[in-house]
């Protein structure tokens, strides 16, 4: 753990080399948020875990770096670009079906409907929606629902108590609900 602290402060101080050696260290818990990820999407989706992770890290190794005081903040970002690869991807399909105005459904754990592409991409709308009315509340659901952080990790990343994290959760998820159900 005090590695990945060392690896997370040189990488903040602009060393993105160091990311080929924090990968090997927190891969373990990007392959559980890849994972989490691909469990919604559709049986026999063409990306895998381990695909996602590596598109993930070349997105990852491209980009500027924010800071991360964080593992968990680390881990919040990497959700946020797996999110966007998955989006990137359903986005691919759905221009092939051109067939993308379906309405749907968000249970309390984003249980998608059948057509996992247009569910990903109405979730995504949403959360971006959301994002300009309250980023907090936008980055905490990427965080819980796509990064599989708990409460208590977000709050750590975020900075806020526990039981704020918790109430923002519930108010995001009932505007989400509102708004992809429109």
């Amino acid at each position: 753990m005090a590695e990945i602290t060392e690896l997370l402060t040189k990488l903040n101080a602009g060393d993105k080399s160091v990311l080929d050696s924090l990968i090997p260290l927190v891969y373990k818990e990007l392959h559980n948020i890849a994972r989490g990820y691909l469990l919604r999407e559709a049986p026999g989706h063409t990306l895998q875990p381990t695909s996602l992770i590596h598109e993930a890290y070349l997105r990852m190794v491209k980009q500027a770096h924010p800071e991360y005081p964080s593992r968990a903040s680390f881990y919040g970002v990497a959700a946020r670009v797996m999110r966007q690869i998955l989006v990137d991807h359903a986005r691919s399909r759905q221009a092939d079906k051109r067939d993308g105005g379906e309405k749907v459904q968000v249970t309390d754990v984003l249980d998608y409907t059948d057509d996992r592409s247009a569910a990903v991409l109405a979730v995504n709308d949403a959360l971006d929606r959301l994002a300009t009315e309250d980023e907090l509340k936008s980055r905490m659901v990427e965080m819980r629902f796509f990064g599989g952080m708990t409460a208590e990790e977000i709050s750590s990343c975020v900075n806020v108590p526990v039981h704020t994290v918790h109430r923002q959760l519930r108010m995001a998820q009932a505007w989400l609900r509102k708004e992809v159900t429109k």
